[in-house]
């Protein structure tokens, strides 16, 4: 039986070269990285491209989109309404046809935050962070993104006219509504999300119970900053879909104005070196059992939490241990309901045992306890 006893105040607990490259970077713009991997590397990183320049979200985010995200033939480039190696549906003309609302695809587009801005709770400088916002058709962005979270949609109940699709969500791990792009953009928005874990390392591990959504992707720590399944999803898109021709000078034209770098375009192979720099582990077989939380006395002088250890042939590295007092979603990752406490008053905890801590865990296995 493992006991441990928290006193005073509750914490959310987490434990966790040969260069390509890419574009016009800076002479020794990356020298601080060489040699490192896993969080050292995410922190190195951060170091390297936190302090930006924030632009205003208006005109500042707007104008820049007139070198960002333009087209060859002039166009704004909707990677919502793309279609590559053919014809788009439609096309906007930059500055004239931009909006905040609409009410059909095809009308007008608008600012896609693609790490959505309820995650951050609309917050600055991220609300104006060129790296992950990009001109999108509205209606598409409102009715098929908004605020679900990216995934792989099995049978979808809204698809656009370039076969972007919403439904529910086939990805391990997660079942509720997901929001799919098309193949050639899943890259460009996964190594947006590496950037902004990267580049807000230092926030990130605040923004889980912002919105309900957040909490889907996001698990509340600074190092890997996003749940399992979330996590081999992005890994996944970043390795189908490579850096593109687009995504560099895109990431020059951000670098003009900003200051700062998308560091996962520049060097693609960082996204394996941050997270995954030991290999992938298998996961526990097990979860850890009679997990038990018990207040103390008074109830905000102590948290004493029981379990006894996962046992089987893989056994985890160690535990993660989260505690909330909102409550964790009722949801089932890996066969495992994820959180149990939904009762005002209720502190809400969950235990994971897990491989790769202090790297990146493959997976956890997931219970739940509550406390008084």
């Amino acid at each position: 039986m493992r006991v441990l006893r928290l006193i005073g105040v509750v914490l959310a607990f987490g434990a966790f070269g040969v260069v390509s490259c890419f574009g016009q970077i800076p002479d020794g713009y990356y020298d601080p990285a060489t040699g490192k991997t896993g969080v050292a590397l995410q922190v190195a990183l951060y170091g390297i491209i936190d302090d930006h320049t924030a632009v205003s979200y208006t005109p500042g985010v707007w104008d820049a989109f007139y070198t960002t995200d333009v087209k060859e033939n002039g166009f704004v480039w909707d990677m919502y309404s793309d279609v590559p190696g053919g014809d788009p549906p439609y096309n906007y003309v930059l500055g004239a046809d931009q909006c905040g609302t609409s009410t059909q695809e095809g009308d007008c587009y608008s600012r896609e935050h693609a790490f959505c801005q309820s995650y951050f709770d609309e917050a600055s400088p991220m609300d104006t962070d060129l790296h992950h916002i990009f001109p999108v058709d509205q209606y598409v962005n409102a009715t098929g993104h908004n605020n679900n979270p990216f995934g792989l949609v099995g049978s979808p109940d809204y698809i656009s006219l370039n076969g972007s699709k919403r439904g529910a969500c086939i990805s391990p791990g997660y079942t509720g509504t997901a929001f799919e792009p098309i193949d050639e953009y899943k890259g460009d928005i996964a190594r947006a999300y590496f950037y902004m874990a990267t580049r807000y390392q230092n926030l990130i591990g605040g923004w889980e119970n912002n919105i309900e959504e957040a909490d889907v992707i996001l698990n509340g720590t600074s190092y890997p900053a996003y749940e399992v399944w979330f996590l081999n999803l992005l890994l996944s898109w970043h390795d189908a879909d490579p850096v593109s021709a687009k995504e560099i000078d895109r990431n020059n034209a951000v670098y003009a104005i900003q200051n700062n770098r998308n560091p996962y375009v520049d060097h693609p192979e960082y996204v394996e070196a941050v997270w995954t720099p030991g290999g992938i582990k298998d996961e526990p077989s097990n979860h850890p059992v009679g997990f038990l939380a018990e207040a103390g006395n008074p109830a905000s002088s102590a948290i004493l939490l029981e379990w006894t250890d996962a046992v089987g042939d893989v056994l985890p590295d160690g535990y993660l241990i989260k505690g909330s007092s909102v409550g964790y979603l009722s949801r089932r990752q890996n066969g495992f309901l994820k959180g149990i406490c939904m009762e005002p008053g209720i502190m809400c905890w969950w235990i994971g045992s897990c491989r790769g801590l202090g790297g990146r865990p493959t997976s956890c296995k997931l219970a739940g306890a509550g406390s008084e």
